[in-house]
């Protein structure tokens, strides 16, 4: 389990890193091509996250 968990912590890293690098503007295309699947991970979790929190908070009134 905890190899699992780093491996996903090195990815995330890695993805952190290329979107730093592609906004840097001297990325190769690979680099950008993390970044932009690093950035839509991004938004996808948060409208994950916005949508269970939703719930959640209507479940309370």
């Amino acid at each position: 389990m905890l190899g699992i968990l780093s491996v996903v912590l090195l990815l995330l890293i890695g993805g952190c890193v290329c979107v730093f690098w592609a906004a840097r503007g001297d990325a190769p295309r690979w680099a950008r091509g993390v970044a932009k699947v690093t950035l839509l991970g991004s938004e996808l979790a948060r409208s994950a996250s916005r949508s269970s929190g939703s719930r959640r908070s209507g479940g309370d009134d």
